[in-house]
């Protein structure tokens, strides 16, 4: 199964490209930008990475994205993380950012997509990695904040598909952000959200009919209401889950007790993800092989899981169809 895991052709639909900053490359940018980072090696950097909810997470994430300065940073960062998944057979990715972080530290939004558009274009041509890029508000920062930010935007739409809601969930329900959302559809961006991680059922009912989402981000939660897991599975809504970061942030308190299984059992289109890969101690075939193990998933439901994420991409259908068809290939060859 483990041979299986690490060959087979995967997307990856719920990635903050900020949280694929690895320690040793958070140092190496600090001192060619001269940031100084609270912590004296990168031992004890990772050894901080002991979190006991998502906001222990996010004080830590957000002191490591001080770094980030220059258009070549955010290259570095994105062509690291892409390095690593291209040895994981990882064949598309729609990779979140968050330009607010890095805005309000007075980096200019034209210095953040186009680093991290440029290293995108480069995997295209040279490791043969498709993808798209998503948009994230910061929910604990106010909507007016987010239509600030969606208009900072508006001039690099050619280079995002999507918009999305991260952050923290507890007390920023979706609603907040029911303006900035209308906005972004009518400028022709799709639109996801993060919503039933810590957050309640209640704010996966928001995030679909307040902001009209197409993905849900986590979603976990459903399971608590079963009304809501009859409307995602009628509609066919995605749910973008990411296995170790939610036992890393104590959503659940081991994967044997992960909902993954739930939702698959259920019928619902549950993909598997890393969110942030270099705080949650794994890449996508680190989450895959954890969720089996932890979950005993049979070989049928890995392939499920692997032939959820390519049918939920924003991909053109052609592209999508052979990624499919890739999968198909390899399912049958092993």
């Amino acid at each position: 199964m483990e041979q299986f895991i690490q060959g087979m052709p995967k997307a990856e639909l719920h990635l903050h490209i900020e949280g694929t900053l690895e320690p040793e490359l958070m140092f190496e940018i600090g001192e060619r930008n001269g940031v100084s980072i609270p912590f004296a090696s990168v031992d004890e950097v990772r050894k901080a990475y002991e979190f006991t909810d998502l906001q222990s997470f996010l004080d830590i994430y957000y002191a490591g994205a001080n770094v980030l300065l220059k258009e070549q940073d955010f290259y570095d960062m994105t062509w690291a993380y892409l390095q690593r998944v291209h040895a994981q057979n990882v064949r598309h990715v729609e990779i979140f950012f968050d330009p607010q972080t890095h805005t309000d530290r007075g980096v200019p939004f034209e210095t953040v997509i186009t680093g991290i558009h440029r290293a995108l274009e480069d995997a295209d041509r040279q490791l043969g990695i498709s993808s798209r890029i998503i948009m994230c508000f910061l929910r604990h920062l106010s909507g007016e904040a987010a239509l600030a930010t969606l208009e900072q935007a508006l001039p690099f739409k050619h280079l995002i598909v999507g918009v999305g809601l991260d952050s923290s969930e507890v007390g920023h329900p979706p609603s907040k952000f029911t303006a900035a959302f209308d906005r972004a559809r009518d400028e022709g961006f799709l639109t996801v959200a993060h919503a039933g991680e810590e957050g309640p059922p209640a704010y996966i009912w928001e995030a679909l009919d307040l902001l009209h989402a197409k993905r849900i981000d986590h979603g976990v939660r459903c399971v608590e209401d079963d009304e809501l897991v009859d409307r995602l599975r009628q509609e066919r809504i995605p749910l973008t889950v990411c296995p170790l970061s939610n036992v890393k942030l104590c959503v659940y308190d081991r994967m044997e007790d992960h909902s993954l299984k739930r939702l698959l059992d259920a019928g619902l289109c549950a993909t598997v993800n890393s969110d942030d890969p270099a705080y949650f101690g794994g890449y996508m075939n680190e989450n895959f092989l954890a969720a089996q193990r932890g979950l005993d998933l049979t070989r049928d439901e890995v392939v499920t899981l692997a032939r959820n994420a390519f049918e939920a991409t924003f991909l053109e259908p052609a592209r999508r169809d052979a990624l499919l068809k890739e999968l198909d290939d390899y399912v049958a060859a092993g």
